[in-house]
């Protein structure tokens, strides 16, 4: 976009040169390893297709200064190894290349130079090997932050839902594990109607039609979709947003219980810890972390049993992560049941009870705690082909 090869009909009257245009889509495509036919509309991708075409285009300029603002946020270990050597060869061309990611992992392996900003401001600035993973987190956060992983006592309850692939009990966290492409996301999409046909599950042992988002909303079941954007309206207030599924509920005779609203509301935001307490400010204004509290807060509003997690905190700051590892973690203490995908395998091992490997929608492993010693990363990468 914004550079087409030319070429000139009959020599005089100047076109686009499609032909060279695919020829050299084609070719920055392929250094990322991502195999699309370049005519492919890009509406028709998935999210981390697009993130990769994005990448493509700021390739395609011969930069000298380049920045990847959270490049990775929805990309497998594939894309993102590729990804790296790509900046490696870059840099290598003598390419200057600012990188912005929360991932600390990321920043520990490509940055020669590590600027860590808190509220706007900077607070740290340091050199390779001056700085541990947990001096990062201290300032990034202002405090001290420990992993927070929920207790897993195996102590689950009675089955929640069941379908063909998936089954999850009472204070019981399912992970879904897959690559670019696997299928996790139209799992989830399909179990809360939005799969575009319908499908029957059980819940509690008793068939359900899911023929649309507002059957599973009145079977109480939440979904967190992986791009915020799917999710949110970001015109709409923080109240808006989160009340927006539950509208019929906090409806009298005499139209909005406002009342009820505010103090339900004010309740949640203090509950999951969205900032700031303005619940009349725009969610567009809010930081990706704040946005993903929102949409947590909503499904709490309407007392949903089952929460359906696509890719929960891609895109988030530590802090951000570790409070919604929170929520989490008290939504299956307190009886609920919980089916995530995520694209790192560390976060879904830790995270779940059980895990379930997926390759182009089929199930190819199923591994979990209950297993003891055979419940480990290793025999998930194995699985996946990595």
């Amino acid at each position: 976009l914004g550079q087409p090869p030319s070429r000139r009909i009959a020599g005089i009257l100047p076109a686009i040169d499609r032909r060279a245009m695919r020829t050299r889509s084609a070719a920055l495509l392929a250094r990322l390893n991502l195999d699309i036919d370049p005519d492919r509309p890009v509406g028709a991708l998935g999210h981390a297709e697009r993130q990769l075409v994005v990448i493509a285009r700021a390739l395609s300029h011969s930069a000298r200064v380049l920045i990847l603002d959270e490049p990775t946020a929805s990309l497998e270990a594939r894309e993102v190894d590729r990804l790296f050597e790509v900046i490696g060869s870059l840099k290598a061309d003598g390419v200057a290349i600012v990188y912005v990611s929360h991932r600390l992992d990321e920043i520990e392996r490509l940055a020669d130079r590590i600027t860590v900003f808190r509220d706007g401001r900077q607070v740290r600035h340091a050199a390779r090997g001056e700085l541990s993973t947990d001096d990062i987190v201290r300032e990034m956060t202002g405090r001290d932050l420990e992993e927070l992983h929920r207790p897993h006592d195996l102590n689950h309850g009675d089955t929640l839902l069941e379908d063909e692939i998936i089954a999850v009990r009472e204070r019981e966290v399912v992970g879904l594990a897959g690559l670019l492409g696997s299928g996790t996301t139209e799992v989830l999409r399909r179990l809360f109607g939005a799969g575009g046909t319908g499908t029957t599950i059980k819940l509690k042992s008793a068939d359900a039609q899911m023929r649309h988002p507002s059957d599973a909303i009145r079977h109480r079941l939440g979904f967190v979709p992986g791009e915020r954007a799917l999710g949110l309206i970001p015109g709409l207030s923080i109240r808006e947003n989160v009340i927006l599924p539950q509208i019929d509920r906090l409806t009298g005779i005499t139209g909005l219980n406002k009342r009820r609203i505010d103090t339900l509301v004010d309740d949640l935001m203090e509950m999951v810890d969205i900032r700031p307490r303005d619940p009349s400010r725009p969610v567009g204004q809010l930081s990706g972390g704040n946005q993903q509290k929102v949409l947590f807060a909503r499904w709490l509003a309407g007392n949903a049993d089952i929460l359906l997690l696509d890719e929960p905190t891609a895109g988030i700051d530590v802090g951000a992560k570790a409070q919604i590892h929170r929520l989490m973690r008290r939504f299956a203490e307190d009886g609920g049941g919980i089916v995530f995908a995520s694209s790192e395998m560390l976060e879904v091992m830790s995270i779940s009870d059980s895990v379930i490997a997926l390759r182009r929608g089929e199930v190819v492993a199923r591994i979990s705690r209950e297993d003891g010693d055979g419940y480990t990363e290793r025999r998930l990468r194995v699985a996946l082909g990595g």
